[in-house]
Parts: structure tokens; C-alpha cells; sequence
């Protein structure tokens, strides 16, 4: 974004307090203008975006807020996460002339104990949170929907996200028996534009309506993929960009026979990119992937297993066409064991993004998930959420060995905080029994901090089946954006002028 407006000191002071600004690096410098190291620091304000769960009357869902503890942190702040409301305008002067009154869907507890709230009944709608001081740093919450019967039957589940101004989705499909939703949901206090493009396999879908689309200020506002265009493809790629404004998107995607689950978005388009977490009794995985470039993409398929790097049989590679959408049956590719795909421009490294469809079960009892590409652990990631069974933890370093420490908090209704340490090999993916607070009840949620070694890549995995359906979902664990790099005062500052 251009920010010219900006002093330089207030610059510095925007680092330093709202989460979504990236880590700023200094540009190389001579003479007496060399420029300081950036220090982290804890970020002091942040929002988070959850979307609406459900409109099934026979949904019941869940909300798991957490904040870990960190170091440097304010002593005082506070959190709140509430219904999604509407501003409402005059239409003639533009000016605000009332607010809808919005009620809390659940109450954050103190750094270092999730707190859970009920999100079940008619209609339940997105939720808009904003953190401060000592909340603010990782916060993270989770969204948990069981749905017993009908279109998307089986277990959903999703981060809440932090808005941002471009999103890509592949994976997604208009496909007979499928009902995916694009939920756009926009936490300030102006309205926010956005434009909402869909990619088959032959390019562009032409459409009108997907251009040019207002989501008013505190609301959101859920989009069926099936009326943004023409015709049905089992495949597409979903691209959203904002205007003006910001928003938080998630995609929700429904089918008649295999349950449903949330699809975030795929990480920023890079040469190489991983997929951490296959359920070792994954019984179909579809590799979906887009070229936003203008060059093709010839991706190199592996697979991080507990014994190193592979090279499926039959799928060692994927063409991509620059601005068109590719997908690739892997059937059951980990064959028991546990697993990460990992794709790999090779020749000119043109960018993609990717996600893979995830199956357990056979038959009618049948149940899918979504792993999207996704950053690496960074600093630290947070997950929600977690119990006693049915959570599994997925620790995938495809390229140096790497240490990595693993917290279980304590519970949201009892029980205290224990920490393990692993190493994972080089090349492969662990799942690994994750640590469970003594006296645990409740959840509670998982830290994972890398503490050695090379890039580490994580998702968790939750299980419940239900009348014999193995219902489960998976969150991918991205950095948990709990510090920015903050220049140190009188470091030079010109390159923000530039951007």
C-alpha cells in the first residue's frame, strides 16, 4: 500500500501497533545513514474475522478464543468478539445515522487460558473481534461447527482471519452436488469494495456480477460461487481483491455426499510451496493448483513422509498454464503414514497457489477437509480447540532437521500448561503425540515454536466421527503474527515513502 502520508515517526508507530503490516527490512546503506537492525516487538492491537458458521437448523457450533503468553507485552488491554452489524446511512447526506445494537458471542480469559462461547441456533451470524495490549499478540480464534445431516454434513472448522486486500482460494467447484459460498465480512467503519474472479481450467470465467461488490461497514456478506458465472466446473480458483477497504474471506464448500468443511486461503504465489498434514488414512487427496503469472508452472510433486522425501508413482509432476486452473488425483498417496505434499516450480519458478481436497472414509461415509498451501511456523503459531482425542499434531520440515517446542496451555475449565520439545528430520513430516495440560478439562490450545534448524510447516487435525462418518478438519498453523519488526528510532525510514 502507499503510505506518503505518513511522518516517519508515525510510521514506525503504525509497525509497531496493528497486526497485518509485514516485518520491515531495511534497504543495504553506506556512510553515516547505515541503518539499524529492526528489534520485535508485540504487537498492541489486532482484529480478527469469523465467518458466519452456519444456516442448517441442526448446527451446533463452538468459539475458542486464546492468547499466548508473551514477553514485553502492556499489562492491561482487553478483547471482545461480537455479531457482525451493519452501519446504517443516510442515503442523501452519507452521514451515520445509527448503530445495530450487537451482543458478545464470548468473553477472551486472561493470556495463556482459552475461553469458549456458543455459537448454535438460528442464523448465527459472522463475528467481528478486535484485541489490545495483552490480548492482541497471536490471538487466535477458532470456529467449530458439527453439522449431523444434510448438504455439508460431518465436522467444519476455521481459523478466523485477519483482513487483508487479496485472497486466493483454489480448490473450489460448481460442480453438480457442490454448494460453495465466498464469505466476505468487513470489520470498519466505511463500506469496502471487492471483486470476486473465478479461474477454470481454460482461464477467466466471464462475469459481471463478481465486479464491483459492497460489503457495508461491521457486516458480512456470503457469495454463491454458483451465480458469479456460467456452467460447471469441478475445479476453479477463486480470486479476491479489495478496492477500498479490507475484509476477511473464507470459503465454505458443501457437498451432497462427502460432508464440507472451510477452504482458507492459499498463502502468496511462490515457486515452492507445502501442503503439511494429510491424515495418514487419507483415502482420496485432489491437488489443486493456478498459475497467476503470465509463464506456465511445471511442478515437481514429493511427498515429506515420516522416512523422507518421495516422488509419487504416477504423479511426479503437474503442468500449470499461466492463468488457468490444474488438478491432479493423488488416490490415497500416504498410504498410512503421515504426509506433506510439496511442490516445486522447476525451470523459470513461475509463482502458483494450491490447496489439496482431503477424503476419509468410504462410500456413503465419506467426510472431506481442505489443506491449503501455507507459510511456515515462523516465529510462532497458535491453534485452538484441542482435546484430549481426536486432535493431531503435524510437524513437517522439508528441508533441514529442525527442533521444535510445542506447548499444550492450560485447559479453558481447569488443568496446567506443560511444554514437550521434538526433532523432526529433514525431508519428512511427524505426527506427533502433542502434549495434554495435567487435569485437563476443557480444551486447550497447542504453541508451536521452532527452535532450531530449518523451516517448519504444521497443521492440526481435529476428529469426531458421527454415526459412523469420520468426520474431521484441518487448520493450517501460520506464523501467529504476535510481533513486527519496529525500527529502531532513528533508523532510516525512506523506504516506507517508496512503497
Amino acid at each position: 500500500m502507499n503510505r506518503t502520508t505518513l511522518s516517519l515517526i508515525a510510521g514506525a508507530t503504525a509497525l509497531a501497533a496493528v497486526t497485518g503490516f509485514a516485518s520491515l527490512n531495511a534497504p543495504a546503506a553506506s556512510g553515516d545513514n547505515t541503518a539499524k537492525a529492526a528489534t520485535q516487538q508485540p504487537v498492541e492491537r489486532t482484529s480478527l474475522l469469523c465467518p458466519q458458521p452456519s444456516t442448517s437448523e441442526i448446527a451446533e457450533t463452538a468459539y475458542t478464543s486464546f492468547t499466548p503468553v508473551t514477553q514485553g507485552t502492556a499489562d492491561s488491554g482487553k478483547a471482545e468478539l461480537q455479531a457482525a452489524a451493519e452501519e446504517s446511512a443516510d442515503s442523501a447526506s452519507g452521514k451515520k445515522t445509527g448503530k445495530k445494537t450487537v451482543k458478545a458471542a464470548l468473553k477472551p480469559a486472561e493470556p495463556g487460558k482459552p475461553a469458549t462461547g456458543d455459537g448454535s441456533g438460528a442464523e448465527p451470524p459472522a463475528l467481528v473481534g478486535t484485541a489490545e495490549g495483552k490480548f492482541a499478540p497471536g490471538w487466535t480464534v477458532q470456529e467449530t461447527t458439527a453439522v449431523a445431516a444434510g448438504t455439508g454434513r460431518g465436522l467444519l472448522g476455521t481459523n478466523c482471519t485477519a483482513p487483508d486486500t487479496e485472497f486466493w482460494f483454489p480448490g473450489v467447484s460448481t460442480a453438480t452436488g457442490r454448494t460453495d459460498y465466498v464469505h466476505l465480512t468487513n470489520p470498519d467503519d466505511s463500506a469496502a469494495v471487492v471483486d470476486v474472479e473465478l479461474y477454470g481450467k481454460d482461464g477467466t470465467l466471464k462475469s459481471t456480477v463478481g465486479e464491483g461488490i459492497t460489503v457495508q461497514p461491521h457486516a458480512s456478506e456470503p457469495l454463491l460461487l454458483s451465480t458469479l458465472a456460467s456452467g460447471q466446473q469441478t475445479d476453479l480458483t477463486v480470486h479476491v481483491t479489495v478496492r477500498s477497504g479490507r475484509v476477511g474471506a473464507a470459503v465454505q464448500a458443501l457437498d451432497d455426499k462427502i460432508g464440507g468443511d472451510w477452504l482458507a486461503a492459499s498463502t502468496d504465489p511462490a515457486g515452492s510451496l507445502v501442503m503439511p498434514g494429510i491424515p495418514k488414512d487419507a483415502t482420496a487427496v485432489r491437488l489443486v493448483a493456478f498459475a497467476p503469472g503470465d509463464q506456465d508452472a511445471d511442478l515437481k510433486i514429493r511427498l515429506a513422509s515420516p522416512s523422507g522425501l518421495i516422488t509419487p508413482a504416477g504423479n511426479e509432476t503437474l503442468h500449470v498454464k499461466a492463468g488457468m486452473t490444474a488438478a491432479a488425483d493423488l488416490g490415497d498417496v500416504t498410504r498410512g503414514e503421515a504426509g506433506s505434499l510439496v511442490l516445486t516450480s522447476t525451470g523459470t519458478s513461475a509463482p502458483v497457489v494450491a490447496a489439496l481436497q482431503v477424503v476419509r472414509g468410504k462410500g456413503s461415509k465419506q467426510e472431506m477437509a481442505f489443506i491449503p498451501a501455507t507459510s511456515p511456523v515462523g516465529a510462532r503459531a497458535t491453534v485452538a480447540d484441542n482435546s484430549s482425542k481426536g486432535t493431531t499434531l503435524a510437524l513437517s520440515a522439508p528441508g533441514r532437521s529442525a527442533q521444535v517446542k510445542v506447548t499444550a496451555s492450560a485447559g479453558s475449565e481447569g488443568g496446567t500448561a506443560t511444554t514437550k520439545t521434538y526433532t523432526i528430520k529433514g525431508g519428512t513430516t511427524q505426527d506427533i503425540d502433542a502434549p495434554v495440560p495435567a487435569g485437563l478439562k476443557g480444551t486447550y490450545a497447542l504453541t508451536v515454536e521452532p527452535v532450531s534448524g530449518g523451516p517448519v510447516y504444521a497443521s492440526r487435525t481435529l476428529a469426531s466421527a458421527q454415526e459412523g462418518v469420520p468426520g474431521f478438519t484441518i487448520q493450517t498453523l501460520p506464523d501467529d503474527r504476535g510481533t513486527v519488526a519496529v525500527p529502531e528510532a532513528d533508523q532510516d525510514l525512506s523506504v516506507l515513502l517508496k512503497k
